[in-house]
């Protein structure tokens, strides 16, 4: 017990100390981690051997990252991926395998040895790039998103992978039977549990492995789907909070011993019954409830990878380590370049795919560990490769921060080049999600409809997103980006954009071309009115006028007028601006000022003094029927 809680101080100070400093300086958080997990190992030797069996543990925050990653894709988002996931990820792992495995070749090894290096290689770190994303802010841009897709590939590429490796084998313990089923060994392989002891897929032949495998997928979609509502609401009947956290729990943890057992990716399981619980009504309690234990996890498993180098062996030849290290980025780094400008991508994002998926990753611990034991890889030689591995990781945060600077010289990159790929369409468009758009998008939403929120200002889509608003990034003045979002068959458009200019641009051009189409446009002032109701805006709406009208009220009731009285002259008083409006755009003149436009003022100064005697008449009326004098 001493012992751990020894182990658990330093592992926790290191990060307190190390990570704060990291951000301070821009490097960001994962950098912090590895920096603080190579002090304590490497560098003052103060853990030892137990990192590499704590990052076992610490892997769950990989998990628990790819099934909240999954609470946000609906599974329509996911089908529209499915190009990207098979042309842009399947062609990354091919060309990258076929990079490293000749270059393995070059240098002495057998084609088997340099496919099992290869295979380990091509696949990138999921925890680093994923986490670097997500601060950054950086997965909704279009590199973003294509590095997610190749990411998901590769979690996905892992089972086959696997199922590979014996076919390489030379000789060892993993060996053919005679009904077709394979043995493999039962030693566990580093990271994500590749091999349990536990199995049920052990000694099965090929058609029972698969039968096992979507019985295994199917119970995890059939349980997201009918489980989980009655599951919660019996928790929610005990009104204990802390049993919301042991069911969110319950589930990673539970899906992940079930794909172990079939010999699948825990990681891959968790992301898919993300997706199948994405549009649960529990999903933000789930996020919530999961969040910290994954920030945390992911946090010891970057400090496990710092605190488990083989300082020795680095050492011992550190220039060749490093250079084969940078051999491998440079080398994933120009098979994904040359992917990108094949997929379209441009500027920033076609730096971020690039930088952002060069390093190895952690699945090649998984497989250079199962390698080894099917005797494919030679000890000395994957103790090597594993220390090359963590190099490229340590290196990834780098990598991140030449794409910032490489990004500074590409803000001529007009904003329409960034723009989200819209995947959904719903009843109601919302343009401009500022402090009025929200409010609008908030009641409807709250209201049991769906929306699509289109702004071009990438702070505000992410503050939104960080409350579970999904919002596309992109100008709402774009005709394509419109018609993407379903404007043809939506029922209403809510123009409730800052740059005036813009909202008129955006109301003509759907007034021209949706002739059906309701609109409801928010006005700067009245003059702002008075252009958005020429564009063809059927209901206007000014930014401060209903929040005026109830302060006002307010002031009434404190005055002498009743609640009823003071609401009845926010009515009448209602009305009549309505009224005025109209009236007045008759006489508005858009070349001139209203100072300058008499008929404007004299119709105004009119329409006033009604106003006045239709609430002096009110008020009077009110007061003798209440037996006192007005």
């Amino acid at each position: 017990m001493d012992a751990f809680l020894y182990q658990a101080t330093i592992y926790l100070a290191a990060a307190v100390i190390a990570v704060p400093i990291a951000a301070r300086l821009g490097l960001g958080s994962v950098l912090g981690y590895l920096a603080a997990g190579i002090l304590i190992g490497p560098v003052f030797g103060l853990v030892g051997s137990e990192a590499e069996d704590l990052r076992h543990f610490a892997e769950f925050g990989v998990v628990m990252m790819l099934f909240l990653i999954g609470l946000e894709l609906e599974p329509r988002a996911l089908w529209a991926m499915r190009h990207k996931l098979i042309g842009l990820g399947g062609l990354q792992i091919l060309l990258s395998t076929v990079a490293l495995m000749g270059a393995a070749m070059l240098a002495g090894e057998t084609w088997q040895v340099a496919l099992a290096i290869g295979l380990a290689l091509s696949l990138s770190s999921t925890a680093i790039v994923l986490q670097t994303l997500s601060e950054k802010g950086l997965m909704r841009t279009g590199g973003g998103r294509a590095t997610f897709s190749v990411l998901l590939t590769q979690d996905i590429a892992v089972i086959p992978i696997l199922a590979l490796l014996p076919l390489l084998a030379m000789k060892g313990t993993a060996h053919f039977n005679g009904d077709g089923s394979i043995s493999r060994p039962t030693e566990e392989a580093h990271g994500h549990g590749a091999h349990a002891t536990l199995s049920l897929v052990e000694g099965l032949p090929g058609w029972g492995v698969t039968l096992v495998t979507i019985a295994a997928i199917a119970a995890i979609i059939l349980a997201g789907v009918y489980l989980t509502r009655p599951v919660f609401r019996f928790i929610h009947a005990s009104n204990l909070r802390e049993m919301y956290t042991a069911l969110a729990l319950m589930i990673v943890v539970g899906i992940s011993f079930l794909m172990t057992l079939v010999g699948l990716s825990p990681a891959l399981g968790a992301f898919l019954a993300g997706v199948v619980l994405a549009n649960s009504e529990f999903r933000h309690e789930l996020e919530s409830d999961l969040n910290p234990f994954k920030g945390l996890l992911l946090g010891l498993f970057f400090i496990t990878v710092g605190a488990g180098i083989n300082y020795r062996l680095f050492l011992a030849d550190p220039g060749d380590l490093i250079g084969l290290a940078l051999l491998v980025i440079i080398a994933k780094g120009l098979v994904l370049y040359f992917v990108g400008k094949a997929f379209g991508l441009t500027r920033r994002d076609h730096w971020l795919f690039t930088l952002g998926l060069a390093q190895a990753g952690e699945f090649g611990f998984v497989l250079l560990a199962f390698s080894r034991q099917l005797n494919v890889v030679p000890p000395a030689l994957s103790e090597k490769l594993l220390l090359v591995i963590a190099l490229s990781m340590l290196i990834t945060p780098l990598l991140f921060i030449l794409y910032d600077l490489l990004s500074k010289y590409a803000t001529e990159t007009p904003t329409e080049d960034q723009a989200d790929e819209i995947d959904e369409q719903g009843p109601v468009i919302v343009a401009g999600i500022g402090r009025f758009g929200q409010i609008v998008n908030r009641l409807v939403r709250a209201s049991g409809f769906n929306t699509v929120v289109l702004d071009s200002n990438m702070a505000s889509i992410q503050l939104m997103r960080r409350f579970g608003v999904k919002g596309f990034l992109g100008d709402p003045t774009r005709p394509e980006l419109l018609k993407a979002a379903g404007i043809a068959k939506a029922s209403v458009l809510v123009v409730a954009l800052d740059d005036r200019d813009a909202s008129l641009r955006l109301v003509s051009h759907a007034r021209r071309n949706y002739p059906d189409l309701h609109i409801v446009a928010r006005a700067y002032d009245r003059n702002h009115v008075y252009a958005l109701y020429r564009a063809g805006a059927d209901d206007i709406v000014r930014e401060v006028f209903d929040s005026s009208l109830r302060a006002g009220r307010y002031v009434l009731e404190q005055i002498g007028l009743s609640e009823y009285e003071a609401a009845q002259a926010e009515q009448t008083f209602y009305a009549h601006d309505r009224k005025t409006i109209r009236d007045l755009a008759s006489h508005w003149d858009p070349d001139k000022s209203t100072s300058e436009n008499p008929a404007y003022i004299a119709r105004a100064r009119e329409l006033e003094k009604d106003l006045e005697t239709a609430l002096l008449e009110m008020v009077e009326e009110r007061a003798k029927s209440s037996g006192r004098s007005a």
